[in-house]
């Protein structure tokens, strides 16, 4: 398996070097919106650790990521009216992961909806913006 690169974008969100609609952090993980979703609300959870990917990360910054995951699912049913939630977790190309940089993906689903295409329209900034407003107020 490759080694950890400390320059992919989800690297470069913890450090600060790029921007994110932040919804939680706390000192072992961080939350924000997917700028392209495949639903309204779709949150990347990762943890600070460099992980690539589940394959290597310390189980204790995985088990602390999956309560992370748990916590936003739950709030994002009510916070945006949905009927389940999907959680997502790729690892390596092989198995669909896209950045190395280990993340779970949340997505509340109301039923009779299709998810869409993974990465194909990137949501407004005003849309994103008020969703994340949505959820951090959930999570408070």
């Amino acid at each position: 398996m490759p080694a950890y690169d400390p320059n992919n974008v989800f690297g470069k969100i913890l450090r600060g070097d790029l921007p994110c609609y932040k919804i939680y952090e706390d000192d072992k993980a961080l939350a924000f919106l997917d700028i392209m979703p495949r639903a309204p609300g779709h949150t990347l959870v990762l943890p600070k650790s460099p992980a690539r990917n589940v394959l290597d990360v310390d189980p204790e910054d995985l088990a602390h990521l999956i309560k992370i995951a748990q916590k936003i699912a739950k709030v994002s049913v009510d916070a945006f009216g949905a009927h389940g939630v999907t959680i997502q977790q790729f690892n390596e190309s092989a198995g669909g992961q896209v950045v190395f940089h280990l993340h779970v993906h949340v997505i509340p689903r109301k039923q009779g909806v299709a998810l869409k295409p993974p990465a194909s329209v990137k949501e407004a900034p005003e849309v994103l913006a008020e969703q994340a407003k949505r959820l951090s107020a959930a999570l408070a």
